[in-house]
């Protein structure tokens, strides 16, 4: 496998000034276990929000502001930013979001799967003391040790820049962009890498900016439950 030389992380955001600042926070405290360059990019998109000025405050972050209200477009829009200042060959796309919060080790895994794969799926779990008691016993019920392996979430999800090329990049797709990359990087012949280590904690609301997204997975935990 060729090595790593540098990251980008790329995070789209909708409206998200509750949680942008943790997210970016433990974004650059990752950034600074590795020793690679990392380049954060934020794509704001159709923000009504104070995003763009909690963005300010953290200068290392390269923001662009766009007008999609397609996730699917926005985080495509990130990695062309990424890959127009750095060349691809050594380049390890991360994808997470802007409503989650990323461990001190999570690029550190990353670059631990890079050394195996061209693409990695890591988990997301949700804030658990944030849910419901009904929605918070039927999760933890269902996700056993291994449960969470091998589903995609965008939250927490990697690829050489090279891979992300050769499968089409992503789709402008308003849900699902993620699993929709990750079976088609599959396809193109990528070795792809799961683990549950180094899980993104993501939030844990019932009605989510994507429609058909994880808040919507966690609503229905409730119908589950009887």
């Amino acid at each position: 496998m060729t090595p790593v030389r540098r990251i980008a992380v790329v995070i789209p955001a909708r409206d998200e000034e509750r949680t942008l600042d943790a997210c970016l926070s433990s974004v650059e405290a990752a950034a600074d276990r590795v020793g690679v360059p990392v380049d954060v990019v934020l794509v704001l998109d159709a923000c009504t929000d104070r995003s763009a000025e909690i963005a300010d405050r953290h200068p290392q972050v390269r923001t662009a502001s766009v007008a999609f209200s397609n996730v699917g477009r926005s985080r495509a829009h990130g990695v062309e930013l990424a890959l127009a200042a750095s060349a691809a060959d050594g380049l390890w796309l991360a994808f997470t979001d802007a409503d989650s919060t990323v461990p001190r080790n999570w690029l550190a895994e990353h670059l631990r799967a890079a050394a195996r794969a061209d693409a990695y799926i890591g988990a997301v779990v949700p804030v658990l003391d944030d849910l419901d008691p009904v929605r918070r016993t039927v999760w933890l019920d269902s996700h056993p040790p291994g449960a969470t392996l091998g589903h995609v979430h965008g939250a927490n999800l990697g690829m050489r820049a090279s891979a992300y090329r050769a499968a089409g990049g992503v789709a402008p797709l308003d849900t699902a962009e993620d699993v929709d990359l990750a079976e088609r990087l599959r396809r193109s012949g990528a070795v792809v890498l799961s683990s549950e280590r180094e899980p993104v904690i993501t939030s844990a609301r019932l009605a989510g900016r994507a429609p058909r997204g994880y808040a919507g997975y966690l609503d229905a935990l409730a119908v589950e439950a009887g």
